[in-house]
């Protein structure tokens, strides 16, 4: 019997695919595992047991992920689960950002009470909200993984000229790239090039305040931006100097903070990306199958923190091992074991070995190396 604590609500479609094996409550002592969504665990003291944290989610910004590979415990993510809502939400910001639908909105509320006046004030008003068409604007994008993509195409399909920009886009995200997408070098080329610019990446030291004074300076006049990714990839008081200039025509975002708010020409969304019954459905079931198939198979997909290590299952038994990146190591001790499959990788400074043996194997030898983390046999 597995136990697996949530500490958010976790949708149902998820939580019945772990079977009778598994309990799951919002209360659990020494977990196996845990399932979270927004909640910090930052500051949380981990079990013995413990050996996976799945975020239904793709940001695991309130998860220490670095203590939790010192101690062997895998952190998962959803890549991809709930892209198709941030891109219905971006595609939104796009036209938000453009039409002056939300001023328009509240204007309109102000004519209540004036009767059969209300449509005549709102053809004398109305000029006041003329805003352009996305249609044969340039849309820059910024990350090209499984929002960025969506949008892009997405953009595409509307009429846009759309370019991006990722270091790191795979292979199969690029065969996915409508052809009309242009590649770009570098972010900046991005920045300057585009009349609207979208970011789908992560926060990290190396992207926060990616758009600063200094990026936006090199960017057009009027250029609308949209951060929908992450909190701390734009700089709020650089925004906010570049909109009252005109130098920014307008700046949406799903991160709100005391700056932004109330601010003209600033669109605040209280974190609504991933806010649909399908997103928490497609979430809840991926982080759920991820932690099944590692705490019964010793498979990792998706993690963010060790290696994504997947072997069929042969042989007797499987054993499982979290160490340091010295695989070396591992292959000794196994010297008079029958080994049947064994694959190992690395991320970082941390991999992972599985290995399929006919027979036992010495799980208490493999344990005593040096800079073995974690042994499991299943």
């Amino acid at each position: 019997m597995y136990n697996v604590l949530k500490l958010n609500k976790i949708a149902a479609i998820g939580t019945d695919r772990l079977g009778a094996d598994y309990s799951c409550a919002d209360s659990v002592e020494n977990p196996d595992a845990i399932l979270v969504r927004s909640a910090s665990m930052l500051d949380m003291e981990f079990g013995s047991n413990l050996l996976a944290i799945a975020r239904a989610g793709a940001g695991t910004n309130n998860i220490p992920k670095d203590k939790c590979a010192e101690q062997g415990i895998v952190v998962f993510n959803t890549p991809g689960a709930n892209a198709n809502a941030v891109k219905e939400l971006v595609l939104a910001g796009l036209l938000l950002s453009s039409r002056k639908v939300v001023e328009g909105i509240e204007w309109a509320k102000t004519l209540k009470g004036n009767g059969d006046a209300v449509g005549k004030m709102v053809e004398k008003g109305k000029s006041q909200f003329v805003g352009p068409e996305i249609m044969g604007k340039t849309l820059g994008v910024i990350g090209l993984g499984a929002i960025g993509i969506l949008v892009a195409n997405a953009a595409d399909a509307l009429g846009m000229k759309v370019v991006g920009f990722d270091p790191f886009v795979s292979v199969p995200n690029a065969l996915r790239l409508n052809p009309d997408v242009t590649l770009l070098k570098s972010a900046e080329e991005v920045m300057t090039s585009c009349d609207y610019l979208t970011i789908h990446v992560p926060l990290t030291p190396e992207t926060k305040d990616m758009v600063d004074a200094e990026t936006i300076a090199k960017m057009k006049d009027g250029v609308r931006i949209l951060n929908y990714s992450r909190d701390g990839l734009v700089n709020a008081d650089a925004v906010l100097e570049a909109l009252k200039s005109g130098k920014v025509a307008k700046y949406v975002t799903d991160f709100g903070n005391d700056k932004l708010l109330c601010e003209e020409n600033v669109i605040v969304l209280p974190h609504l990306g991933a806010s649909t019954p399908e997103s928490e459905d497609n979430c809840a079931v991926m982080a759920c199958d991820q932690v099944k198939e590692y705490l019964e198979n010793g498979n990792i997909i998706n993690s963010v923190n060790y290696p994504a290590v997947s072997l069929p299952r042969s042989g007797d038994k499987r054993i499982c091992v979290m160490h340091k990146n010295v695989p070396e190591r591992i292959s000794d001790a196994l010297s008079g074991v029958t080994v049947v499959g064994m694959l190992t990788k690395n991320r970082g400074d941390y991999a992972y070995t599985i290995v399929d043996v006919k027979g036992d194997a010495d799980a208490d030898k493999l344990a005593a190396v040096d800079g073995v983390i974690k042994v499991r046999v299943l």
